[in-house]
């Protein structure tokens, strides 16, 4: 495989909530916006293979769960809270606990196969895959929809600016807030909705 992220062995803690969700950057030869779904418009099927293969180049397995919980966040195709995730599991294995899930979301961050979303505290599959430059992270604040903006070169002159005010930037990931255009539309047309209802036949008194 091309351009693959080099091992990291991380130790695995029992809560993602006191994991680091870190995972090498890596050069993108182009910058652009990721569409909030598979690799490159790949199946499932095809991200989970490209999973596997990488992880076995790690020296390290993606088993059954691990894989089930990267299938469920590929399927989704929106950030997903871990509790939504453990109630999926249990539709499919009816004695899945939730340190099970957990342990799978930190394997899976810690390989840099999914993000965690900070300011909704959810988790999201990481467009490219085993190819990704950790970005710029766009969040729906709405409907959890995630795009990815890689633009190195606005990355590195953010995190330049962060450091010269005397931070240090904490994790690899960069999120904006925002409002997907699906939810702006959503939003323009309840208005109409509302007034159409108002004053439809029968309703005036």
């Amino acid at each position: 495989m091309k351009n693959a992220k080099p091992a990291a062995h991380a130790t695995t803690p029992p809560r993602t909530d006191q994991t680091a969700a870190a995972a090498e950057a890596h050069a993108h030869p182009h910058d652009h916006a990721h569409a909030p779904r598979h690799t490159h418009g790949e199946s499932p099927e095809a991200a989970l293979a490209l999973a596997e293969e990488y992880c076995r180049e790690r020296g390290e397995k993606l088993t059954p769960i691990r894989r089930k919980v990267l299938e469920l966040l590929l399927n989704s195709g929106r950030a997903t809270k871990a509790y939504s995730l453990l109630d999926e599991m249990r539709q499919i294995h009816p004695g899945s606990a939730p340190p099970t899930v957990y342990r799978a979301l930190d394997f899976l961050l810690s390989a840099g196969l999914v993000h965690r979303i900070e300011s909704i505290n959810a988790f999201t599959v990481c467009h490219d895959l085993t190819q990704c430059q950790h970005g710029i992270l766009v969040v729906c604040q709405q409907c959890g929809n995630v795009t990815e903006l890689h633009q190195p070169k606005l990355r590195q002159a953010l995190i330049a600016q962060i450091e010269d005010a005397g931070y240090r930037v904490a994790s690899d990931e960069i999120e904006l807030k925002g409002v997907c255009s699906a939810c702006q539309a959503a939003e323009l047309a309840a208005p109409a909705a509302s007034k159409v209802g108002a004053t439809a036949p029968g309703t005036a008194k």
